[in-house]
């Protein structure tokens, strides 16, 4: 086992990360940018080091500033959290040829799923359902028209290399189709310096299902069931459940061995995501995030498992702690995230916290690193918690957020709160019954007109 391990992340992960690795008796390091000198992670870590300017280019992106952090502590392996290097190829290359052990899958898979039409390619191979969609990249608007006759609209244009909803766009009809192909090709070019497509079948009223599975990098894997994290803006999550609403046992035995079996015949090692939109009883793979996702703790909190202590067994070489049978669920679990933004807009609202309170009682965890005075930097993502609730069944976990939302106090800057208050009055969300395009039309009816 490791003696001391470093943190490439900053906010509420990090410090997930800090107390998972102070139960097993492991040192940690934080890294921090200067705007970040004051921040709960870098607090609660053993050790911590200034890796460069407010900047994330110039800190939490910086691969020389990060691998000095560990030649300058000593620090045996490093955690990517989620976001920021997490899931960069080359960067886990550096930590590998370093000699340190990187917490997560191998750059080799990285990479592989890293690029989209890569990683469908993969799967197909791998026996997973996929999304029909065009065999590799688009390169022209012709080739793109024929595809979108065949297939029949609506379809959808995605930059290979996308992710976080840049990129990808939708052609309702032939005549949509030149506008959506060029912007997403010009999106895909300015975000990720790669400006290939490809294009799928848009499906009408799918949701968002994920299955977590995890890898011991020797061929033995397990899933951990599904989150549903259909309630999305702009692509983005900002409500995620476990067990999905809308599965059936049967569906659920059925795609988890699916997912379980492909990332065992790659000898994946540790957390992974397989993304699936699901509509009819079916499900179709849209991207595998290989890391540790915003929403683990949903999945932790029906199985009653440490996924980041997880994460770091089988990096050091040991075996996994469960096997699949050990794998029962055990009642509902729904995650909101809350982020220091302005409605109706959504505008970033960073500033000082005045007051913060974190609701308490049975089945309620609050994961963020603020505190009274604590002041949120412009610089960074506007995540600036997540309260995670947890019942016997949906129903109680519902009624158990209501009561947490009521106790959560954050004051001093705008935060997206109200949406959740409001949310909770929906009889959809009662009854489970949304699809991913369900919040985008309920803040366009309501949110637009009445900033909650």
């Amino acid at each position: 086992m490791f003696d001391k391990i470093l943190i490439a992340n900053r906010g509420e992960i990090a410090l997930r990360v800090v107390r998972a690795a102070r139960e097993m008796g492991i040192a940690t390091v934080a890294v921090h940018s200067t705007a970040d000198a004051d921040a709960m992670h870098v607090r609660m870590a053993d050790e911590s080091v200034c890796i460069g300017p407010p900047s994330s280019t110039s800190s939490y992106l910086s691969v020389p500033a990060i691998m000095s952090a560990c030649e300058i502590t000593g620090a045996q392996a490093i955690h990517p959290g989620y976001g920021f290097l997490s899931e960069n190829a080359q960067f886990v290359q550096v930590v590998e040829d370093h000699g340190i052990t990187f917490i997560g899958p191998t750059a080799e898979h990285i990479r592989i799923m890293g690029d989209k039409i890569t990683a469908k390619d993969t799967m197909k191979a791998l026996g997973v359902p996929c999304v029909p969609g065009s065999d590799g990249g688009v390169a022209s608007l012709d080739e793109a028209k024929r595809l979108g006759e065949e297939m029949g609209y609506p379809v959808i244009i995605k930059a290979t290399a996308g992710g976080g909803g840049r990129g990808m766009k939708v052609a309702a009809s032939a005549g949509e189709m030149e506008k959506a192909f060029m912007t997403a090709r010009a999106e895909g070019k300015a975000a990720f310096g790669n400006d290939e497509v490809y294009i799928e079948k848009y499906l009408q009223k799918p949701r968002h299902i994920e299955i977590q599975v995890f890898g011991d990098g020797k061929g033995k894997a397990v899933h951990l069931a599904e989150r549903d994290c259909s309630l999305q803006r702009r692509h983005q999550k900002v409500f995620e459940e476990a067990p999905g609403p809308a599965i059936s046992a049967e569906e659920r035995a059925k795609i988890g061995k699916i997912c379980a079996d492909a990332v065992a015949k790659i000898n994946y090692i540790g957390a992974g995501t397989i993304e699936f939109l699901y509509e009819d009883g079916e499900f179709y793979f849209i991207e595998m995030n290989t890391r540790l996702q915003v929403e683990h703790p949903v999945t932790e909190g029906i199985f009653g498992v440490d996924l980041v202590r997880e994460q770091i067994r089988v990096a050091a070489g040991l075996p996994m702690s469960f096997t699949q049978d050990d794998l029962q669920i055990n009642g509902h679990a729904i995650e909101v995230r809350i982020n220091a933004e302005k409605l109706p807009d959504f505008r970033p609202c960073p500033g000082r916290i005045t007051q913060y309170h974190a609701p308490g009682g049975l089945g309620v965890r609050m994961d963020s690193a603020l505190y009274d005075g604590y002041s949120i930097p412009p610089y960074y993502d506007s995540l600036i918690g997540k309260l995670i609730v947890h019942g016997r069944d949906r129903t109680e976990a519902l009624a158990r957020l209501d009561r947490a939302l009521g106790e959560l106090i954050v004051d001093g800057v705008d935060t997206t709160l109200p949406l959740f208050h409001a949310l909770l009055q929906e009889k959809d969300i009662h009854t489970g019954d949304y699809n991913i395009h369900w919040l985008e039309k309920w803040l366009a009816r309501n949110l637009e007109n009445d900033p909650v």
